[in-house]
């Protein structure tokens, strides 16, 4: 059995813990947050002082704070707590792991960015994230304890901000949000479009092998070739929206009028995506 230490326990620290223990794994957890041990699934061992938690680890997945100061003050305690060789894994959605890495000066080599997507326990994907220092010995066990766990790592080939998916959502959110500060499309309009349109697809191909597809014997050849004048007319006329107060305040009023029932959301969230996840196992 590995010891797998949780070092804060938010919603996401929360979800890693609830996939480790279901995949036989020991969980110590630590969190100073009040009632942070109350939000822990039953199994999982609690301490007060994260050092405690990483001194014993095989694995440890740091949850902490998204402010570097905060960052490296931890992991300046974890990194000297640690068994020498145990991997420090950030789920930092937007950090270099080269900037995380000075936090730890002892051991730099075996930080990394590991960084899931909400909730973790039923997402697949895992950003494994090395920086300058990290050793490839860190990012093979990496690769290999998220593997282990039923995710899919993704080894990323460069350090930029917010790693790969988050870049692509941000470019959607991008134009969602000009569309809705232009006033051509409401919140609950664009959340149908991609529901009922594109991310149908994307669930069981991706956008690119999409477009593949949609070429028919040509595949993206021809889609290139008879498509492209009209895409870079479109990327020519796509927004720069400014989240100006009255912007925030109409993306919030919009979609707090559309989502009435959050907790129902929430469930028909996770149904769905274990329903694509069964769908693709089985296809």
């Amino acid at each position: 059995m590995t010891r797998v230490a949780v070092i804060g326990t938010g919603v996401i620290g929360e979800s890693w813990a609830r996939l480790f223990l279901a995949h036989g794994h020991e969980v110590v957890a630590s969190d100073p947050a009040a009632g942070a041990r109350d939000r822990l699934p039953d199994g999982v061992t609690f301490v007060d002082d994260p050092a405690e938690a990483v001194a014993g680890a095989d694995f440890v997945q740091e949850n902490g704070p998204e402010r570097l100061e905060v960052k490296h003050a931890l992991l300046a305690e974890l990194d000297a707590a640690a068994p020498p060789g145990v991997v420090i894994a950030s789920s930092s959605s937007a950090l270099r792991p080269t900037d995380l890495a000075r936090g730890a000066p002892g051991h730099p080599e075996r930080v990394l960015v590991g960084h899931p997507f909400n909730p973790p326990h039923l997402v697949p994907l895992v950003e494994v994230v090395p920086g300058e220092a990290t050793s490839e010995a860190a990012v093979e066990a990496a690769m290999a304890f998220y593997a282990g766990v039923g995710r899919t790592p993704l080894r990323l080939r460069a350090e930029l901000p917010g790693h790969l998916a988050n870049r692509l959502q941000a470019a959607l959110w991008r134009e969602a949000y000009s569309l809705v500060e232009r006033g051509v499309a409401t919140v609950a309009d664009i959340d149908t479009a991609i529901t009922e349109g594109p991310g149908l697809r994307w669930a069981g191909v991706g956008p690119i092998a999409g477009q593949h597809l949609s070429g028919g014997a040509g595949g993206l050849a021809h889609v290139l070739e008879h498509l492209h004048p009209g895409t870079e007319a479109l990327w020519a006329d796509l927004g720069s929206p400014t989240m100006t107060p009255e912007l925030a305040d109409r993306l919030v009023t919009q979609v707090t009028g559309a989502v009435t029932d959050p907790d129902a959301l929430l469930a028909r969230r996770d149904a769905v995506i274990r329903a694509a996840l069964e769908a693709r196992r089985s296809g």
